[in-house]
This record gives C-alpha cells, sequence and structure tokens, in this order.
C-alpha cells in the first residue's frame, strides 16, 4: 500500500487509544484479582471444633463452649495470618457457657472478641462438621467447655474427622474438657487412638473445685486413663500442655494459648 493510501486508511479509521488503555486496564485488573484469588487458596487453614451442646446435665443450668479457651488461639492463629473455620455437630450458634464471661474470666482476648461483630458472627454461622474435610486444613483444633463432655465425646461425625486428620499425619489439637472428643475415637488397628499415648485434660480436682463432679457424664481424668491413655497433669489451674506425635493436649483454660502455640509449630 502507498504512503498516501495508508494515511487515507488512518484517517478514516483513527486509533481509539482510549478503548485501548480501558481494555488494558481491565486485563490488569483481572489478573491483579486471579493473583488474590490464588494467594487465598494458598492461605493456611486450620479447622476448629466446638460443641453445640447447651445444657449443663439436668441441672437446668446452661453450658457451651468456654470463651476463653475459643478466643484466644482463635486471635493467635488470626494474627498470624491463618484462617479460622469454625464448625459444630449442628451448625449455627455455637453456644457459650454463661459462666465464662464472668468477669473475672476475662482476658485480652476475650475482651477483644466481645467488642469484635466478625469474631462474634464467626461464632453465630458455625458450619456442620459434615460439611467439612481435613483435605481443606493442616490441622484441628477443639476448644473445651462442659459442652463436649455430652455432645463431642460420642458424634460420629467428629470422631471420624479427628480420625481423617490423624490417619492423614495432620496435628490434632484440644483443651480442657475437649479431650473428650478423644475418648471413642479409635485407631486403624481398631484400640483406642489415645492408647500408650501422651494426653492431659480437665483434672478430677479442678472439677470438684467447679462443683460439677456428680453432674458431667463422666469425669475425664479417670476416661482418659480407663481408655489407655498415658494420663499426666501439672498443678490445678496452670498452664500444663502434652504431646505425643501429632497429638496435643492442654490441661484447663490456662493452657489455650500454649496448645495454640505448640500447634502452629506443627504446620509450619
Amino acid at each position: 500500500m502507498k504512503t498516501q493510501e495508508k494515511e487515507i486508511v488512518l484517517a478514516l479509521n483513527p486509533i481509539d487509544w482510549s478503548s485501548i488503555v480501558k481494555s488494558l486496564f481491565i486485563a490488569l485488573l483481572l489478573i491483579a484479582s486471579f493473583a488474590t484469588i490464588a494467594q487465598e487458596n494458598k492461605k493456611t487453614k486450620i479447622l476448629f471444633v466446638l460443641t453445640s451442646h447447651d445444657k449443663l446435665g439436668d441441672t437446668g443450668k446452661p453450658t457451651g463452649s468456654w470463651i476463653e479457651e475459643f478466643a484466644t488461639p482463635y486471635y493467635y492463629f488470626l494474627d498470624k495470618g491463618i484462617e479460622v473455620v469454625i464448625a459444630t455437630p449442628k451448625g449455627g450458634q455455637a453456644p457459650i457457657d454463661p459462666k465464662s464471661t464472668d468477669a473475672s474470666f476475662q482476658t485480652a482476648s476475650t475482651k477483644r472478641f466481645y467488642a469484635d461483630k466478625n469474631a462474634q458472627t464467626a461464632l453465630s454461622t458455625t458450619v456442620k462438621i459434615t460439611s467439612v474435610k481435613q483435605k481443606d486444613f493442616k490441622a484441628v483444633f477443639y476448644p473445651g467447655g462442659h459442652g463436649p463432655m455430652w455432645d463431642l465425646a460420642t458424634d460420629k461425625n467428629s470422631i471420624k474427622l479427628i480420625q481423617d486428620f490423624y490417619n492423614n499425619s495432620k496435628p490434632i489439637a484440644f483443651v480442657c474438657h475437649a479431650p473428650a472428643a478423644l475418648v471413642n475415637v479409635k485407631s486403624k488397628d481398631g484400640n483406642y487412638l489415645i492408647a500408650g499415648k501422651k494426653v492431659t485434660g480437665f483434672t478430677n480436682t479442678e472439677e470438684a473445685a467447679v462443683g460439677l463432679t456428680k453432674v458431667v457424664p463422666f469425669l475425664l481424668e479417670d476416661k482418659l486413663k480407663e481408655h489407655g491413655g498415658n494420663y499426666t497433669k501439672g498443678p490445678d489451674w496452670n498452664s500444663y500442655v502434652v504431646e505425643d506425635g501429632l497429638l496435643l493436649s492442654g490441661q484447663n483454660p490456662q493452657s489455650a494459648e500454649e496448645v495454640a502455640s505448640k500447634l502452629l509449630s506443627k504446620i509450619n
């Protein structure tokens, strides 16, 4: 094409630079969006499993999870960029033991929770255990409170979930009364998973101190021993954590942060 003809064509069909810039801008936004999604998909996730049980035996009093045992590890992981997904047997609102909201039991993490609408929403919209898969998470953490003594101790879906994590070489962690979720879990050989393993949990003397020895369906210390656990304990109301391979357990609410810390070291 001759130079004069090219000039005529360009004059008739001028380049729309604004459209080109706009298209490039949209393309860059899409690339950035896909990069963000990919980064989020790579984000480390930990599953929290809480109780759905809200009745303290036949006392007519409410129970549930102990708020410190949820809030302390929850923020411990969140502050390190780890995503926490919360599951319960029934889904929806995870009941909180009202005693744990007493002023004398408050910590920096519980105060933070009461001011955090996002965390409160997360606790009120938990997913069902049946909807989660171990393959999506690096580890599972069970906060305590008396509720797990009634539902998680025998919940088949929770038992299977623990087995799935453990059998796929992923850490499982429990604090205070949450080791109740372990007492009926069995290993591949048909024996109790805790048989011969180091484990701890709420002590008989701590249960006596809160006046619930005759209320709980079983004493956790006794049941862990009965099912073959190598149970040890520290002084009442002091942090005490034991680990045995993939299994981590803490004795009481004061142990929640130490369990979280040791769990993090196992997934990094």
